[in-house]
């Protein structure tokens, strides 16, 4: 098999996100592919990866996926998770946000192995209490000559900027500092002049990232033109003392060993500044990787209208479970090959890998709701933990929603959180959160329903074509009934309603070869009339037990409802229908008690008309 021209490979236009310039690329070969893949590939070391927020603020969904990836990181490799409190902003500082970012984080189950509250051997994990390190290393970097104080007034470099701007040319430095003497220097710092850090750039550097391979621009430090030779020299230590957020970061990374750095792709234009401070320092980076960009369906950024706000939102005002926000944001930019979309926390630690797919990441919340369902139903299904606290808050949220004397008289002396848990179980599958689901639910915590006028099922197209009478109905209903107490089970009624032999219910005479062409004809129309019976029994019930809401199956619905209130309920609904009976048309008779709902004592009697063929 011949290999294809490389020149036959089309070129590709995209547009450089660092300078906005368009560039084409040719697709790419084999070889390309296996290089990418092998940069996305886990480190054979234990990986040391930190989330390092700013109490201005708190945890939103953003800053959650940032923080489960450096996470998820550590854990599948064996290695550490940090966490770093970068406070160096005081004055926007919220207070409390300190302590609700350690809640958020523990809520998620984002336990960090090093860091304030646990402690570690590269603290303080603050970064106000780490200034001496941070002026430290400033002066190392006088020393070596990679940086220079910088005396300039806020005057003076205001006039300089406004100067450039009037003639329109982008900002920058002219370096009026660097040239001062050592001993100049010294002498006006000693003295107690007021002056800032500037890193003395000598070249941003490309760097390599996980997710985008080899980027940045590398350019120049210094940029001649029609005015003055300006330089891109950034200030690194303030003229209170503090830290710029790049410096502080660069020697925290490196004193605490970091080797990798997942964040989002905001930082990707800091990132040259950063890798040439370590050149400076003469220290190795850690591997970068930046994540994309977290958008609503109009591809604009997320913001508190749409929903990007801090997890107090979802945790307590939608009651979304740690679980799903944790799985649906490990989703948003991270690609995986298993069949389901659904993980808990400790199989994603399993999983991860650093797939993390480039361009801005589409936020749909349909997927959080699927995925809130399907872990409503992992609980309910596995009798975790979280199940009790939604037996609590659904218990509750019905205490608001209902009337006393209404719960009262549906529990029938059953204490909320016995009642609750079967009705949660049989109806996990649409669980969204615990108000919604007693609304939703709204019949199984009342006795007083408002049926509307029963409608019977669509009439099928095929035969039989004739309507099914009502009292068939009423007679399937009532043998349902005779069920007795110690028999008032899931597994009963789903074998009665299976057994209940609908088709002599509606076929005006058993089917015979007299009246079909073959026997597999007679059978097939047997069959067919069951199905039709069954559809519209099932849809009478219904009707019946829950006034047609939506929620559990039949079975499931007349075991929470209990004995007592699923007959009255079906006598209640018969009453309601019997102007449609045509009590005639009823192939199976009764007697009185069963017709009435009454259970027989005889051990066997409640199979009634249910009993199997043999």
């Amino acid at each position: 098999m011949r290999r294809p021209n490389p020149g036959l490979f089309p070129r590709r236009l995209w547009i450089c996100t660092q300078c906005s310039r368009a560039r084409y690329y040719s697709v790419a070969s084999s070889k390309t592919i296996r290089a990418a893949n092998k940069k996305t590939s886990l480190p054979d070391f234990p990986a040391r990866t930190r989330f390092a927020p700013s109490p201005t603020g708190y945890l939103h969904l953003g800053s959650l996926r940032t923080a489960l990836f450096n996470y998820l990181l550590a854990k599948r490799t064996g290695g550490q998770f940090l966490l770093r409190i970068e406070d160096t902003d005081q004055k926007r500082t919220i207070p409390g946000a300190e302590q609700r970012l350690y809640e958020d984080l523990q809520w998620a189950g984002l336990q960090w192995d090093e860091g304030p509250t646990v402690g570690g051997p590269h603290g303080p994990y603050r970064q106000s209490e780490r200034t001496a390190i941070y002026r430290t290393h400033a002066h190392d970097l006088i020393t070596n000559g990679h940086a220079y104080r910088c005396f300039c007034s806020a005057d003076r470099l205001d006039s300089f900027a406004r100067h450039r701007s009037q003639a329109g040319l982008p900002p920058g430095y002219d370096r009026k500092c660097a040239e001062l003497s050592t001993e100049e220097s010294e002498d006006r710092a000693s003295k107690g002049e007021a002056h800032v850090v500037r890193l003395k750039v000598e070249g941003y550097p490309m760097f390599e990232d996980i997710v985008y391979g080899k980027t940045g621009q590398n350019r120049s430090p210094n940029r001649l033109d029609l005015i003055d030779r300006v330089y891109d020299d950034p200030i690194l230590l303030k003229s209170d003392g503090h830290p710029t957020y790049h410096l502080a970061n660069v020697v925290d990374d490196h004193l605490m060993k970091i080797t990798h750095v997942i964040r989002g792709t905001e930082w990707m234009p800091s990132t040259p500044l950063h890798v040439a401070l370590y050149n400076a320092f003469k220290w190795t980076p850690p591997r970068f990787g930046h994540v994309p960009l977290l958008v609503d369906k109009s591809g604009q950024k997320l913001s508190k209208r749409n929903a990007d706000i801090d997890l107090t939102f979802f945790k307590d005002t939608q009651g979304v479970f740690a679980a799903t926000l944790v799985n649906f944001a490990a989703l948003l930019g991270w690609s995986h090959t298993q069949k389901s979309d659904i993980f808990s926390l400790e199989e994603l630690e399993q999983i991860f890998n650093l797939k993390i797919t480039r361009g801005n990441t589409v936020v749909a919340f349909e997927k959080l709701w699927f995925l809130q369902k399907a872990h409503a139903q992992r609980f309910a299904t596995k009798n975790d933990p979280v199940f009790e606290e939604m037996v609590s808050k659904v218990s509750k949220a019905a205490q608001e929603a209902c009337p006393t004397e209404q719960l009262v008289s549906i529990l029938q002396s059953r204490p909320l959180a016995e009642y609750i848990p079967p009705l949660l179980r049989a109806d996990a599958k649409s669980y969204t959160n615990a108000s919604e689901f007693v609304q939703r639910n709204s019949t199984f915590f009342t006795t007083a329903l408002t049926r509307p006028p029963y409608t019977p099922a669509a009439s099928p197209s095929k035969s039989p074509p004739q309507a099914i009478p009502m009292a068939t109905l009423h007679t399937a209903a009532a043998a349902l009934s005779l069920v007795p107490e110690s028999h008032w089970t899931i597994e009963t009624h789903k074998f009665n309603i299976t057994s209940y032999d609908g088709a002599s219910a509606i076929l005006p005479e058993e089917p015979t070869t007299d009246t079909y062409s073959s026997p597999e004809e007679a059978t097939k129309a047997r069959t067919a009339a069951d199905k039709t019976f069954k559809k519209e029994l099932y849809h009478y019930l219904r009707w019946a037990l829950s006034a047609s809401a939506p929620g559990p199956g039949i079975p499931e619905t007349m075991v929470i409802l209990g004995r007592a209130e699923a007959l009255r309920r079906l006598l209640e609904a018969r009453q309601m229908t019997t102007d449609m009976a045509n009590e005639s048309a009823s192939p199976t008779r009764l007697s009185k008690g069963a017709q009435s709902g009454e259970s027989q004592d005889a051990d066997t009697a409640w199979m009634g008309s249910l009993s199997p063929k043999s």
